[in-house]
Order: structure tokens, then sequence, then C-alpha cells
């Protein structure tokens, strides 16, 4: 598959952070699947979270304006996300299953997105870097 075909990719990935962060900020907690009103704490944290939410897939899109250029902050932003099934898998343990969507989203985190980092490093590998000047 083709460096167009994992840019198309890695941009409708991209959909799922700047979506449901524009919609965690705007609904918060209560416009989850299953979500419900929380003391004014909890939703401002919320709210104030999702904004890195949308920041990241903002910054996806950026990203892929410059593919080869813009490599690492893909793989970073694609990383972190990742990561985030930890806290994920950390909440099931101590509270049980969430919402099918967001076990849709672990799925997504702990096996999809490795598969694109994987694909964007075989697809874009590192530039090489020339020698300095003596």
């Amino acid at each position: 598959m083709g460096r167009r075909t994992l840019i198309v990719v890695i941009a409708v990935l991209g959909v799922v952070p700047v979506l449901s962060g524009l919609l965690g900020i705007v609904g918060g907690p209560a416009a989850l699947p299953d979500g419900e009103a929380v003391n004014a704490t909890a939703d401002g944290e919320y709210r104030f979270t999702n904004v890195f939410w949308l920041a990241a897939g903002l910054l996806i899109w950026w990203s892929l304006r410059r593919p080869e250029e813009r490599a690492a902050v893909t793989r970073v932003i694609l990383a972190i996300a990742s990561l985030g099934a930890i806290p994920r898998l950390i909440s099931i343990a101590v509270t049980g299953w969430p919402h099918p969507a967001f076990i849709g989203a672990l799925v997504l985190e702990l096996f999809v997105v490795p598969l694109v980092i994987w694909w964007h490093v075989r697809t874009f590998p590192r530039p090489e870097v020339p020698e300095p000047l003596s």
C-alpha cells in the first residue's frame, strides 16, 4: 500500500480526536455514550483535557501536509494516542467495562494505531542527515 493510502488512513484517524475533542469541549461528560452530569471540578477537567485531544487531531492533519518533514510529529502523536490504552486498561480493572464505543477506541489504540505507526516508519524512513562541514 502506498504513501497516499497511508496519508488518507491517518487523516481519517485524525477525525476521531477532532470530533470527539470538540464534542468533549462543548458537551462535557454528559455528551459521552452513557454519559451523565458530574460535579463542576470533573466537568471542567474533562473539557480542559479535550482541548489537547482536539489539538492532537489538528496537529496530525497539519503534519500530513509535509509528511516527510513532519514525520516525527505524526509518530509522536500516534504513539501518545496508543499509550492512551494504558489508562483505559487501568479503568477497566478498577471500574469495569465501558460503553462499546470505548472498547472500540481501546482496540484502535492497542492494535490499529501501532500498525499505522509501523506502516508510517516503513513509508517515511528517517531522512539521511548530511555530514557537518569541517
